[in-house]
């Protein structure tokens, strides 16, 4: 009972506050506009200063794990492979790209931030599964939804995959992982009131993060594409997990390394899959679905695993 109740304490917060978020959205406390905005000042500002200063204040060398890094890489790498050797079952071509897209990448900064810091109070392991698998995850579902875009018969543009890899660059959450790294390698000092501020910042990622993913459900997208939707969910939360997590299990990952693994593989798909979906021109009611659904359920899946992780004093 004691483990059960370790694992409700890391994944209920999470399912509450997205609960909270749908509610708000349909009293009109919050609409589609401005959970919009909250989640754009939560990638662009609150979580890359949530990840700095997990950084900052550590000694980055000691934290570094090539191996881990490896690992995130190397499992999203062959994820996207299975994914595409899966979608050629789908009869319809139009949706292969968005089905892809959906079974590999998860919401892992911002979940993966969310549930490590409810068990262990601090985000470090996720700046690691980020530069493993993030700057992938983007370049990857670029090429796969302009490759797979309905009609589309044209070959690989390379000028977008130029303007991809500098979007990566100066993707807010890398440089402030970047600048944590630097900051922490120089060992430059905080003063209290930076230090604090920084912190106040830093934990409104969270809360604005999960309140922003909720109110922008939208359950009826989940019936438009049942049956791909429910197959790339699938991946998602189950097979993914069930495939890799063992073999980080193997290679010794432990505690805060293994729920960033778990989060990586196995949460909820990100919101703005279906943003850029719908801006290479699929229809994006298969990236919705898988969306609305993985968050929803990722809540019990996810307790599920870090149960079975628990049980067996792996975190």
């Amino acid at each position: 009972m004691k483990d059960f109740i370790f694992s409700l304490n890391a994944t209920m917060p999470v399912f509450l506050l997205m609960a909270l978020g749908f509610i708000f959205n349909k009293i009109g406390a919050i609409d589609e506009n401005f959970a919009n905005k909250l989640n754009n000042f939560v990638f662009k500002i609150s979580l890359p200063i949530l990840l700095f200063r997990d950084l900052s204040v550590s000694n980055f060398i000691e934290v570094w794990d090539g191996k881990f890094v490896l690992f995130c890489f190397l499992a999203t790498f062959f994820s996207i492979i299975i994914m595409m050797i899966s979608s050629k079952l789908l009869k319809d071509k139009d949706i292969r790209g968005e089905f892809i897209q959906g079974g590999f990448r998860s919401s892992a900064a911002l979940l993966g931030s969310v549930y490590i810091q409810n068990i262990y109070g601090k985000s470090g392991a996720v700046s690691l599964m980020i530069i493993g698998a993030v700057p992938l995850y983007n370049i990857t579902s670029v090429i796969v939804l302009m490759l797979m875009k309905p009609g589309n018969n044209q070959k690989l543009d390379k000028t977008r995959i130029v303007k991809t890899l500098k979007g990566i660059m100066k993707n807010p959450i890398i440089l402030g992982i970047l600048v944590g790294i630097l900051w922490s390698l120089f060992r430059i000092p905080q003063p209290f009131i930076m230090k604090k501020t920084i912190a106040s910042m830093a934990g409104l990622a969270s809360p604005l993060g999960l309140l922003a993913l909720g109110a922008s459900f939208n359950l009826k997208e989940v019936f438009l594409q049942i049956k791909p939707t429910l197959a790339a969910s699938t991946f998602k939360l189950v097979i993914f997990v069930a495939i890799f997590l063992p073999v980080a299990i193997t290679l010794g990952f432990r505690a805060d390394k293994l729920i960033a693994a778990l989060v990586m593989l196995g949460g909820a798909s990100t919101v703005t899959s279906y943003t850029m979906a719908k801006s290479e021109g699929h229809h994006g009611a298969v990236s919705a679905g898988v969306v609305m659904f993985t968050t929803i359920m990722s809540v019990f899946t996810l307790t599920g695993w870090i149960y079975l992780l628990k049980i067996f004093n792996l975190i």
